[in-house]
């Protein structure tokens, strides 16, 4: 990633100011303009975050906001209600209150003497999330976003339930918010008012995995803010940006099948990260990107987007499996439909003796998983970047129904969703399944292509799930999650079932077996074919802006660790993520966080999964020093959720608030 220090225009920072809302409250923004901007007045671009601009992007927003400044917008960094210097408390995720703040900031920016009335909205995860929410409502001025790693639809493509199977990841980022948004804001801005705001945070901040648990269908509670309710609404023009290492790319090619408005596809080898600086390698320039759509639709300036093919993707070569995954081979390609402008869709038969593009007789397999297998799925969200990518294969599959084929006689481009139409029955009301795509090398090391995770009580839709009827036969469809792909020439291609996948899913309340129909079930795969003449897009190499001065005390580490008791065959699985401590030389402020999770099951008992979440997070400045630790833990019972939180807060070694949740939900169908 190349630095660049100087722009088109001078840019001037104001590292905070308060924008006012109707009910007093008043919302802690960072801002980057033109110096001249009164007198040539600017579009501006929002990011709107729960995050800290404080701190907690600050190292990000260096790379990011300056440059767009730099070449005439005004950026604009605000911290949502609740979160970092802004006063109140945030109560859920894309709350109403969220949205309709960022309604009444869009009117601020707009009124602004240095805006020019024009405003986009950007941001990844969360930002982008609420940029798609934030245009579907239509606010005045807000004429083109920018989201990446987000979702059209809150209930199948979130951290939620997948499949309609809780995901670990429902727990996990729950106690991650615990942590985020129980930090204290800054002395040094909001004054002697700092610890009434803390506290008032400490007090009322909710453990979000208790909604979230309420609500195991897809209900009306995921439809608000799922803009697939009314993908017409959005008349604002759209670039969606993803990556196939990241949780959120299914959602890129649905929204540009169905925005109305102008709306383009990007999707890189990246995880959960900004393109110019995200991993897996190779970055492109983002930003140049990001001011091409800028200056098209906030500027009026031909910059040729209009025109530029509906996706561009990137198909990965085949990576030998591994939990961390720096650089990853392949190519750009273009296509105008996906996915893709030449596609064979082929149907590979599970048959007896494996996986086959011809049928044969028909027959039954059955598979009833160790409850741990899972192990290597990694993690749901790439976030942190430690060893969290799927590992290898074989020992997933050891427990799993698995079908092989015949080494592959030429390579295949795997691109767009693969189908699992899969015949079987199960002898339990409530089962999951778990299928993986995955490709066998010629020494037997097996990476992961794709997969899908289903509740097979959601086989005819989310939001009446249905027990099934042991022994019964049932055919259901399970579309594989979108993937750009290439196996090589005598690779294997083998599908995969278990009946667990823990701990990416909580298992189903009592050990399944499922019968599969062989002959009559098959996977119906995409491959992308060559086109004469085919030119690939071309990105400029990665750009930023200067990074951020920091003064590192202790460097960040991350680990992964499973273990099995070989006494009861407990598998349980160990994380720590550990961001180091570090001062930032602008302000002052010395930030160090610590999140760990631990995950334990017994092989045999799926009632004993058991999920626990620690963080540790601490601001200090001089001898102003605060500290938050947060616990929370999920177990379940064949009826209810057990779930657990503990909150406790520090000033000093003081300490001054501590506050526990114990609640059980019930089970539907889960």
């Amino acid at each position: 990633m190349k630095t660049v220090k100087s722009f088109p225009r001078r840019v001037k920072e104001i590292s905070n100011t308060f924008i006012p809302l109707a009910d007093g409250t008043r919302l802690a923004a960072r801002m980057w303009l033109p110096v001249d901007a009164d007198q040539h007045p600017v579009p501006a671009i929002l990011e709107y975050l729960p995050y800290r601009k404080r701190d907690g992007t600050i190292v990000r927003d260096a790379l990011t906001h300056p440059y767009l400044a730099g070449h005439g917008y005004a950026c604009v960094r605000v911290d949502m209600r609740g979160n970092g210097d802004s006063d109140g408390v945030m109560l859920d995720e894309y709350a109403e209150q969220e949205l309709a703040d960022a309604e009444e900031v869009i009117a601020w920016l707009v009124r602004q003497a240095w805006s020019t009335g024009k405003v986009g909205m950007m941001g990844i995860s969360w930002g982008g999330f609420n940029s798609l929410q934030v245009a579907a409502r239509k606010p005045p001025g807000l004429d083109a976003i920018i989201t990446l790693c987000s979702t059209d639809d809150r209930y199948t493509d979130d951290i939620h339930y997948k499949g309609g199977c809780l995901l670990g990841e429902n727990l996990g980022w729950s106690a991650t918010m615990l942590a985020y948004s129980s930090r204290a804001p800054d002395p040094a801005l909001v004054g002697e008012r700092w610890k009434a705001m803390w506290l008032d945070r400490l007090n009322n901040e909710p453990l979000l995995a208790i909604p979230w648990l309420e609500h195991p269908h897809r209900d009306a509670y995921w439809k608000r803010g799922s803009v697939c309710e009314d993908i017409g609404a959005i008349d604002a023009a759209v670039l969606a940006v993803g990556g196939w290492n990241d949780a959120y790319t299914n959602a890129v090619p649905r929204l540009v099948a169905t925005v109305r408005s102008p709306v383009k596809g990007i999707i890189g080898p990246w995880a959960h990260k900004y393109p110019h600086f995200a991993v897996p390698e190779p970055r492109i320039g983002f930003l140049q990107e990001a001011l091409r759509w800028w200056d098209q639709w906030l500027k009026g300036i031909d910059t040729g987007v209009v025109q530029d093919p509906a996706h561009r993707t990137y198909i990965m070569a085949l990576n030998r499996p591994g939990a961390s995954v720096v650089h990853i081979g392949g190519r750009w390609v273009s296509d105008q439909r996906w996915p893709a402008d030449q596609c064979e869709m082929q149907r590979w038969h599970l048959n007896q003796q494996g996986l086959s593009t011809t049928r044969e007789t028909t027959g039954k397999q059955i598979v009833a998983s160790p409850q741990h297998t899972g192990a290597d799925s990694g993690e749901y969200c790439i976030i942190w970047l430690g060893p969290e990518f799927p590992g290898d294969q074989r020992q997933d599959d050891s427990g799993s129904l698995t079908f092989d084929s015949a080494p592959l006689a030429k390579a295949m481009d795997l691109v767009g969703g693969a189908v699992l139409h899969l015949k079987l029955s199960s002898d339990k009301p409530v089962a999951v399944a778990a299928v993986r795509l995955n490709a066998v090398w010629p020494d037997g090391a097996v990476s992961r292509l794709t997969y899908a995770v289903a509740n097979l009580c959601h086989r005819d839709g989310h939001e009446h799930p249905q027990v099934l009827e042991p022994g019964k036969t049932y055919t259901v469809a399970l579309k594989l999650d979108d993937v750009a792909c290439t196996v090589p020439k005598g690779h294997r291609l083998r599908v995969s079932i278990s009946t667990s996948y823990w701990p990416l899913i909580w298992p189903a309340p009592e050990p399944v077996t499922l019968t599969v129909h062989t002959g009559s079930s098959f996977m119906d795969i995409p491959v992308r074919l060559p086109r004469r003449g085919e030119k690939a897009p071309v990105f400029a190499p990665a750009e930023a802006a200067p990074p951020v001065k920091l003064s590192t005390i202790d460097q960040p580490w991350h680990q992964r660790e499973v273990t099995t008791n070989q006494r009861t065959g407990e598998r349980r699985m160990c994380i720590v993520d550990d961001f180091g401590r570090s001062t930032i030389a602008e302000h002052g402020l010395t930030t160090w966080g610590r999140g760990r999770e631990s995950y334990s099951i017994l092989p045999d008992d799926p009632l004993s999964a058991r999920q626990e979440c620690h963080w540790s997070m601490e601001t200090s400045r001089g001898e102003w020093k605060v500290r938050t630790e947060t616990y929370s833990s999920l177990r379940a019972t064949r009826t209810h959720w057990l779930v657990s939180g503990r909150l406790e807060a520090y000033e000093g070694d003081a300490l001054v608030l501590k506050r526990e949740w114990n609640q059980k939900v019930r089970r539907k169908l889960l």
